[in-house]
């Protein structure tokens, strides 16, 4: 019998896209653990706390039972180590995402090389769709409907809202 295989798919997720459900629902069927890993970043300033990411994330994916939603901060290569994972799953929507992603799996597995790194492309509807843009389209007014889940675009309201005050 195969050994089960447990992948995290590290992000930001400030907010979850489509693009970004989309590679967690194709991915839930190849693996059979996926952690959706928020990054801690001290440095940056996110739109939504890590708690608010966390929730949001719990609720639009509550439906797949392999699928668990975490937080790391750290060498992502530690971390999926202490989840005892195999692969680090990363999704690449142009060229200019794979160069990068690239320069990352191969010091990945420089660093630990018992942990495999597979790109995921996004349905093509989600190709050009990032957090930033999503962000930026909402600020400035425009729709972000069929782009995000519905409780994320609830969320933008909110939270843009209390910003404005």
């Amino acid at each position: 019998m195969a050994k089960p295989v447990s992948a995290i798919y590290p992000g930001s997720f400030d907010p979850v896209t489509n693009g970004h459900l989309d590679v967690i629902g194709r991915s839930r069927g190849i693996f059979d653990r996926v952690i959706v890993a928020v990054l801690v970043n001290l440095d940056k300033e996110p739109l939504f706390s890590t708690d608010e990411r966390l929730e949001i994330l719990s609720e639009v994916t509550r439906q797949w039972d392999n699928v668990e939603i975490d937080t790391f901060e750290g060498l992502l290569v530690n971390y999926a180590a202490s989840k005892k994972a195999q692969v680090i799953l990363r999704g690449i929507r142009a060229v200019t995402d794979f160069e990068y992603e690239f320069q990352m799996a191969l010091m990945n597995r420089r660093l630990r090389p018992d942990i495999e790194t597979v790109f995921m492309i996004p349905a093509e509807a989600y190709s050009y769709l990032s957090s930033s843009l999503v962000k930026e389209v909402f600020t400035l007014g425009g729709s972000v409907s069929g782009l995000v889940p519905s409780v994320v675009e609830d969320s933008l309201r909110k939270k843009i809202r209390s910003i404005k005050g």
